[in-house]
């Protein structure tokens, strides 16, 4: 009788070795790379670059606000609709309108001029008027127990050419702000024809535009009255 072999079970086939399966289902591992860091502009430069422009724009505006007298404007919008009767002028305020002008006109020319300057020794400050020989000041008084280099040498603020570029320019500005008021008009030209009409909405806006643009290029060195004192500038 012959033997026959016995048939092997799903269960007793021959498996793959463990630690091959192991390997072939384990995930392929990423080596990490290097990156560099992306170049940036330093904060501190960008904040430098931020504070300059604004402190030059600053002083720009402070350099426009001297190119009027405060007080000479403050007087001009409060007297011009008394001087001129609300613009009806007639034979007597038409007059006494001019006169008004001129005198203030006048202020701004010789505010151009005007400075002041800080004592060294008690920090009081003194006002005067540029001259060609230096500075003239009202209210100091001479001690005779004190020296006089307690205050800053006058002969550097005297008159230059650009001040009177300056006063020039004051009194055309002036003149633009009073050619755009209504009543200074109503006064002056009740019933402009078209061209005088053209030229009264046209020159004031220019001179002003470009004695701006004069002031913030060229600006002024005095202190004036009234107007902080800024050291270094002479």
């Amino acid at each position: 009788m012959s033997l026959r072999q016995r048939p092997t079970t799903s269960s007793e086939q021959q498996q793959p070795p463990i630690s091959s399966a192991q390997s072939s289902t384990s995930p392929t591992s990423i080596t990490p790379t290097a990156t560099t860091p992306a170049t940036s502009i330093p904060p501190s430069s960008s904040t430098s670059l931020s504070r300059r422009a604004l402190s030059q724009t600053l002083t720009s505006t402070a350099n426009l606000a001297n190119l009027l007298p405060t007080g000479t404007l403050l007087a001009f919008q409060l007297l011009t609709p008394i001087f001129t009767n609300n613009g009806s002028c007639d034979a007597a305020t038409g007059p006494l309108t001019l006169l008004l002008l001129l005198l203030l006109a006048a202020s701004c020319l010789l505010a151009s001029f005007t400075d002041s300057v800080k004592s060294s020794s008690s920090g009081q400050v003194y006002y005067g008027f540029a001259t060609f020989k230096g500075l003239f000041l009202f209210d100091y008084i001479q001690n005779p127990n004190a020296s006089d280099h307690d205050l800053p040498d006058l002969i550097k603020y005297r008159i230059r050419f650009i001040d009177g570029v300056h006063a020039v320019s004051s009194v055309l500005v002036f003149a633009a702000v009073a050619l755009r008021d209504k009543n200074v008009l109503s006064c002056f030209f009740p019933t402009p024809k078209h061209e005088t009409q053209e030229v009264l909405d046209i020159v004031p806006v220019g001179i002003g535009l470009i004695c701006s643009l004069l002031f913030v290029i060229f600006p002024t060195r005095r202190h004036g009255i009234g107007y902080p004192i800024t050291p270094g500038k002479y």
